[in-house]
């Protein structure tokens, strides 16, 4: 998905050893649930002790798939509890209230929010009953790919149908962050469900960890688009040259950020049989996160002369990371423009807007970052004008990350410009950002939607990937 700035950047660690300030029976499993935009995020601590009496805390995130991020500290003062994760930034202070309870709060990014926790591990809040279970009508291989331009290699899996070969495959490529084969997130796995379902439909599917991710080696922080695009090219040369499937009917598909990647990669490779784009923006990344900000600020019900303050804003502290060449100077122009905003708001105004200063500085800090800087200067429609096989470009009519309406009419817009007589887009009716069947769209609905990928979604896909191979 395009990123969007959450409470929680969670990533898996190794467990850090750590001292005791006081031996108590807080051992064992506490879980407790944070409130974030309206959606649930369950933490679970691990807490145990060494033979010496210093404890061994962990902490997961099982909505966002991280497991295993260390506590640094672990400090118990009477009945006071203290943990601090400094590889999140964040920390709880609580209380015992019994044997079984803690109350407290969580404190993230300036934020505090009230967290009780209870003995025991996180129940399961939303099932997801279209991730497929073994045993499987196909082959699932574990696969290695070797980017040898950037000196590293990526992990994935290849489903291959089981009836007689060659088959004709598809590349899946996930959305920005960092993200698994299965693009986990907030305990759903989408790209498990497409792998499973285009398999069945006669489809060979590879899906990879994103390097730095899982498996698959590399640092996923210093990467831009451009360099997920070689580790993609990687892949689908490994594809072409697979005994089990067509060379000539080898196609990509990307989700979110995945299309731009497999836009760039079909551009280079115009033997592609053909590109699925879905949720793929087609206008600057400056335009495209403007048009994001303004459609979350209008689903969360914002005043509109506020919006716009906030809009007008964003929009110069964007073009600034996009135009800037100098990080530092960069970084210190986007300070100014918010410090500059906020005198010319109440502190209600400011607080409503979240404009604290450690608000500031992760913004500064996330618009300074490599990935950041290219996707705001990066306008897709001349890749996307030099596409001349089958192109499928889908769009959820209520996703709030890639407007439908800005996105699926610069994408027609950009291929009828390059000659593109093949191309088919359509806005399917209520489907979110993850094509969920959906509300309101919002990024709030994304885990408690028991649906990882709509029927309709899936069907339109396979059909026209069939179509398109036959």
């Amino acid at each position: 998905m395009i990123r969007i700035l959450l409470l929680l950047l969670l990533s898996g660690l190794a467990t850090t050893r750590l001292q005791a300030q006081n031996p108590a029976n807080i051992t064992g499993d506490w879980n407790g649930s944070l409130q974030v935009m309206g959606t649930e995020f369950p933490l679970v601590f691990h807490i145990s002790t060494n033979e010496d009496g210093s404890y061994i805390a962990t902490m997961d995130s099982p909505k966002q798939s991280a497991k295993g991020i260390p506590v640094q500290r672990v400090i118990l003062t009477a009945d006071s509890v203290f943990l601090d994760l400094k590889a999140v930034g964040g920390s709880y202070t609580g209380r015992l209230t019994n044997a079984k309870t803690m109350e407290g709060h969580w404190k993230q990014s300036g934020q505090s929010l009230p967290m009780q926790l209870t003995r025991g591990a996180a129940p399961e809040t939303v099932r997801h009953p279209q991730e497929p279970k073994p045993p499987f009508p196909y082959q699932n291989t574990d696969v290695r790919v070797e980017n040898k331009a950037a000196g590293i290699t990526l992990a994935g899996t290849l489903t291959l149908p089981n009836s007689k070969g060659p088959h004709p495959a598809v590349l899946l490529l996930t959305g920005s962050g960092p993200q698994d084969r299965d693009e986990t997130i907030l305990g759903h796995k989408p790209f498990l469900v497409l792998a499973d379902h285009l398999t069945r439909q006669g489809f060979a599917v590879l899906r990879l960890d994103d390097r730095g991710v899982g498996e698959s080696g590399g640092d996923f922080a210093t990467a831009t688009t451009s360099d997920f695009a070689t580790d993609a090219e990687a892949a689908y040369t490994y594809l072409q040259h697979h005994q089990s499937i067509n060379k000539k009917k080898v196609g990509l598909l990307g989700h979110s950020e995945g299309a731009l990647v497999a836009a760039q990669v079909a551009a280079k490779h115009p033997e592609a049989a053909f590109v699925v784009l879905m949720a793929g923006n087609a206008v600057p990344g400056t335009d495209l996160l403007l048009a994001q900000n303004e459609a979350l600020l209008k689903n969360a019900g914002l005043p509109q002369e506020l919006s716009q303050k906030y809009l007008s804003l964003r929009e110069a502290q964007f073009k600034v990371a996009a135009t800037t060449q100098d990080i530092t100077q960069a970084a210190n122009q986007i300070g100014e423009l918010e410090q500059q905003a906020k005198a010319t708001l109440t502190p209600q105004q400011q607080q409503q807007l979240g404009l604290t200063d450690n608000a500031r500085q992760t913004l500064i800090a996330q618009l300074s970052s490599p990935w950041m800087r290219y996707f705001l200067a990066y306008n897709p429609a001349p890749t996307l004008q030099k596409l001349k096989m089958p192109v499928l470009a889908i769009n959820g009519t209520k996703d709030l990350q890639v407007p439908h309406s800005q996105n699926l009419s610069a994408t027609e817009k950009a291929l009828k410009a390059g000659g593109n007589k093949k191309y088919t887009i359509k806005a399917l009716p209520n489907l979110n950002h993850f094509f969920q069947t959906a509300t309101t769209g919002s990024p709030a609905e994304y885990a408690q939607l028991e649906e990882t990928l709509s029927p309709i979604a899936l069907e339109t896909i396979a059909e026209w990937m069939k179509g398109v191979v036959k």
